[in-house]
């Protein structure tokens, strides 16, 4: 048993060498952070896209590194998740990306508005936080974007940066939705493009969204996926 005047020096000793070990990490963590946040990449639309972030109170549901409500998804990696192009198209109108199902409000975002928050999500998704989020043990991992040497046709850009978000072709691609290997040899052009046009009015209850095609993306899509 320790007497009063150890006791008190156990104390003191053990005060200040915690102490010490704390501020050296809190120097350490200050010193690393202009690099692991990459600072030098705050542009004006990443600061404006912060800023819409918190005007709308998004963290009111999402999270973002760890912070925030729990009751829509983390966000922490979305761009690389769904890619920019997948987040333009669902900002626009969550409930037309998924009748019935999603609860996000419409805000009416115009399209500069679209841009800034997905370069504020993009800087946020680069910032070295050590792992996290964490991948899920028994999750599939996605494979790389369908490019025109393993596809043996140049995808156009709307199936490569929207369509793989969900879907694979020849082994590359989302896990979302089923691979598209073969799809030209079980679907004709004609009902390829009447499910693009509108995949919940040909099948109800399906996971694909209605999305908004130009003339120019459906006749692209539906030339490319009738060669495979």
């Amino acid at each position: 048993m320790l007497a009063k005047s150890q006791a008190r020096m156990f104390f003191l000793v053990a005060t200040l060498g915690f102490s010490g070990i704390f501020l050296g990490l809190t120097i350490d963590t200050i010193r690393q952070t202009p690099a692991r946040s990459h600072d030098d990449q705050l542009t004006e639309e990443v600061v404006r896209g912060k800023e819409i972030w918190d005007k709308n109170n998004c963290m009111g549901c999402h999270t973002l590194l760890g912070e925030g409500a729990y009751y829509a998804p983390e966000l922490t990696q979305v761009v690389d998740r769904r890619g920019a192009a997948w987040i333009d198209l669902f900002l626009q109108d969550p409930q037309k990306m998924f009748p019935g199902k999603r609860k996000m409000v419409q805000y009416d975002f115009s399209e500069r508005d679209r841009k800034d928050v997905i370069a504020f999500l993009s800087w946020v998704g680069k910032i070295d936080t050590n792992g996290f989020p964490a991948k899920p043990d028994l999750a599939l991992t996605s494979a790389a974007p369908v490019s025109a040497s393993n596809a043996g046709a140049e995808p156009p850009k709307i199936f490569s940066s929207l369509c793989v978000s969900c879907h694979s072709l020849h082994g590359q691609g989302g896990v979302v939705g089923p691979a598209l290997d073969g799809v030209g040899q079980r679907r004709d052009a004609a009902w390829l493009r009447t499910w693009l046009a509108d995949p919940p009015a040909v099948k109800p209850g399906t996971a694909m969204p209605k999305i908004p095609l130009t003339p120019t993306d459906m006749d692209a899509l539906v030339t490319f996926l009738s060669t495979q």
